[in-house]
Formats: C-alpha cells, structure tokens, sequence
C-alpha cells in the first residue's frame, strides 16, 4: 500500500505519522541503541513541527471533519451509534490538544541536557561517548530508568499524536476504493474539479511494481516502475491491476 499527499499540509501529517510509529517502536524496545533513536526520532518530530503550526492546523481539520460528520444525522443510512461514537471520539481530542500549552515540543527545548544531545545529534557521530559522557552514562542506566526517562519526554506529545491519529483514520475511510489497471504501466484519471487530499494505492507485491505519482487539481496520473536496489527504475510496459482510493473528508 502506498499513499502520496495532494497539500503540504497532509505531508507533514504523513510524516509526523510516521515518526511517532517508529518513535514507539524505539521506546518500547530494551536496548540501549533502541532508545538511542528514540531520542533522535523525538528531535526530528520537533523539527518537523517547528515548520508550520502543527496544532492550529491539525484543530483546523478536526473542527471540519466534526461539521462533516454532524451533517450526517439526518441520513437514515446512517448508524447513529456508531456515528456519535466517531463525534465522540473527536470531541474528546480537540479541547485536549487545545490545552497544550506553548510550543510543541518546548520541553524538549527547555531541557538544557536533552539540548546539547540535540545540538551534537546533527554531526555524524557527534554523540560519540567521548563527546558526550553524561549522555553515555546515561545510556548505560537500567532499562527501567531510561523508559521512564522516555516515556516523560514524550508524553506530552500524546494530544498531538491522539489528534492525529483520529484525523488520518477518519481521512482514510472517506475514500471509496476501486479496481482499475494502469494499461502498460500507466494511469490518468481526471480529477473533475474536485478537491482531495491523499491518494491510497495497493498493489500485489508479486508484481515487483512501485507507483510513481504526480497530482494537480486536473488530473492524477500514476506510472508503474519495476522495484530494484541496484539499478535506476525501469518503466514497466505491462498491465498493472491495482485498487486507488481517493480521500477527502
């Protein structure tokens, strides 16, 4: 499955996603080394978000999916349980990320120790022990005490990370997915003047194919390259069967 944003807003989504993904992962592993990208995984979320307003933006989407959604009550194909169970959820998240204060991330930047990690994390193997000893010793704690650590730090990241993960599942289930094929590897398709902000697109990975896509607001066009590490893609000649969904709450 592949998903490529159609704003610059859905690609810092898309990112910030990502990072938090592979930030838990980090996190919940035993190992020093583990956490040891967890840190630098916290410090690429914050340059991410120090790039824009994460939170006014993410209020923005919630706000319009809530309308979206409360629009919906009138629909008698609509299961009301389930549909205030969604509203619900939305309404639980806004005021708590409302609520954070300042900065995202201005805990981390307030921390004059997690700072210097910082400033020295950017050279290549500028957190070597002999460069930062404290930072070694700490490594070198009970896993217990450094998960505490960790957990602390990214706490205060969770109203962000819930308002994100409720906007993007929310996103994702507004699209409606259909078959179609890419004819000798290609697909267009005409956007008809409507507006969307991810494109979903799965394919069997038997066929050894990745999607290269490209977007305006006329047309989505879709060109299948053959999957290798060695080589520049090669365009693929053949017949591409795929599913693509189109989203936009």
């Amino acid at each position: 499955m592949y998903e490529y944003p159609l704003n610059e807003r859905m690609r810092t989504f898309l990112r910030l996603e990502d990072l938090f993904e592979r930030l838990w992962h980090f996190v919940r592993a035993p190992e020093a080394y583990d956490h040891h990208a967890a840190l630098l995984t916290i410090f690429e979320i914050i340059e991410v978000c120090g790039r824009g307003d994460i939170k006014t933006d993410l209020l923005q989407e919630l706000e319009r999916q809530r309308q979206t959604l409360t629009g919906f009550r009138g629909n008698p194909g609509v299961q009301l349980s389930l549909l205030d169970d969604v509203l619900n959820e939305v309404a639980h998240v806004i005021p708590a990320l409302m609520a954070q204060p300042g900065k995202t991330g201005q805990h981390i930047r307030d921390n004059e120790w997690l700072s210097t990690i910082r400033s020295r994390a950017i050279i290549p193997g500028g957190t070597c022990e002999f460069d930062l000893p404290s930072y070694h010793a700490w490594l070198c704690r009970p896993l217990s005490v450094r998960q505490q650590n960790l957990y602390e730090w990214v706490n205060p990241f969770k109203p962000l990370e819930d308002a994100l993960r409720v906007t993007m599942r929310l996103l994702r289930k507004s699209g409606t997915t259909q078959e179609v094929m890419a004819s000798s590897g290609s697909f267009q398709q005409d956007m008809k003047g409507k507006t969307f902000q991810l494109v979903r697109l799965w394919v069997d990975l038997d066929l050894m194919a990745v999607p290269e896509i490209s977007a305006n607001k006329y047309v989505l066009h879709i060109r299948f390259t053959q999957a290798g590490i060695q080589t520049r893609p090669a365009a693929i000649e053949q017949d591409i069967p795929f599913r693509l969904a189109m989203c936009n709450f």
